[in-house]
């Protein structure tokens, strides 16, 4: 007769076996979800944010990890469409078991993952999304590491206007939230400064034929053209609008001064302003060291993705050390006091989770080399 002994050890390598190994992992690493766009129009943009988070996912394995574990991306192609992202937080939650997600670029995917976040009692942090809307009230499980497209409007419209005497505008914006929220937005605060609106045009993020807006626009003969247009769409206009001989000058909301969009664009840069709270020429010894590193790591440049989804990763790994545990809750309560210093400022979230303390740069693209004309720390807009 013989007699089975079932320890603590065979109990554990018989529920790995059954699980494919996923229990044995589990006890080594701490899972955090990723939603990005990986395919479709805006995939340069969100690749980019992945890759971001993984030099930060890095770095901290490197140190030790978070309380003595590493920590592991679980990615997932949300395509900024919001059903897709939010499939994606469901499996992510669900499935994966991830007590902290990250994403899903755009505001609309955002907005409807937030429920899901909400629903579960998981955190959802954007490093990207920038519909005002977001954070007008409070969601306790979400939380905004980025600037809002108002933030972008007061800080930018009244340079652009006292400045450089751009007071006819039109706008060019892709037709979603972003867009729709980025000419709302700029055109309160342009009124107010004086500026006329003559004329609003929305576009397709995935055309690439702008000739009959940017005709229209030419015929009007703005001063400024305010356009709100992620890498690719925005790199296509810019090469038209030369191609059209159109003397106005551009203004480009979105990823307008990254490497990717400077090489799509070309000769057809040169000249265009554009406001972000992240680029590489940032003067700060943090962004120097942080270039360095993601060239080193992708051998290229950073640019506002990049540092969006670094910035992101920091801040949840830093808010599951202050935890103590990787509980969800835990780590809602720990990302309340985070106090980040980030590549492009010093990062803490107001009573609505709205992130302050990151800088915005205009620049001016010369020769593929993002010129910093004007700097400006985001304040809180809730408190």
């Amino acid at each position: 007769m013989h007699t089975k002994i079932w320890s603590p050890i065979a109990a554990l390598v018989a529920t790995s076996m059954l699980f494919g190994g996923s229990a044995l992992a589990m006890s080594h690493t701490i899972k955090i979800g990723v939603i990005q766009p990986l395919t479709g129009p805006l995939a340069f943009n969100g690749n980019n944010d992945v890759n971001g988070a993984k030099l930060a996912v890095k770095e901290i394995n490197a140190r030790g990890g978070v309380l003595g574990k590493k920590i592991e991306l679980v990615v997932e192609d949300g395509q900024c469409k919001p059903a897709d992202s939010v499939n994606a937080a469901e499996k992510l939650i669900v499935r994966d078991k991830v007590p902290a997600i990250m994403g899903a670029f755009c505001s609309g995917a955002t907005a409807a993952v937030i429920p899901v976040a909400e629903r579960y009692k998981v955190p959802l942090v954007t490093g990207v999304s920038s519909n005002p809307k977001l954070t007008e009230v409070l969601h306790p499980w979400f939380f905004r590491n980025a600037e809002t497209e108002l933030m972008t409007a007061q800080a930018f419209a009244g340079i652009l206007y006292e400045k450089m005497g751009m007071k006819k505008v039109y706008y060019l914006a892709v037709n979603d939230d972003w867009g729709r929220g980025s000419v709302t937005a700029f055109s309160v605060v342009s009124k107010k400064l004086g500026a006329t609106n003559v004329g609003v045009e929305y576009i397709n993020r995935a055309a690439n034929d702008f000739y009959t807006p940017l005709t229209k626009i030419r015929a009007k003969n703005p001063d400024v053209m305010v356009v709100v247009a992620e890498t690719q769409a925005g790199s296509i206009i810019a090469k038209q609008a030369k191609e059209l001989g159109l003397k106005t000058k551009i203004f480009g909301v979105g990823a307008w001064a990254t490497p990717t969009f400077m090489n799509l664009a070309g000769d057809a840069g040169n000249g265009l302003l554009a406001g972000v709270v992240y680029t590489s020429t940032m003067k700060s010894d943090r962004n120097k060291a942080f270039v360095a590193r993601f060239k080193k790591a992708y051998n290229e440049l950073p640019g506002k993705y990049s540092a969006a989804g670094y910035n992101s990763i920091n801040i949840i790994a830093q808010a599951i050390q202050r935890a103590g545990v990787a509980e969800p809750a835990k780590i809602r309560d720990a990302l309340e006091k985070t106090d980040y210093l980030a590549p492009n400022g010093h990062i803490r979230f107001d009573s609505k989770h709205q992130a302050y303390g990151l800088e915005l740069v205009l620049v001016e693209l010369r020769n593929k080399v993002p010129v910093v004309l004007a700097t400006g720390v985001i304040k809180s807009p809730n408190d």
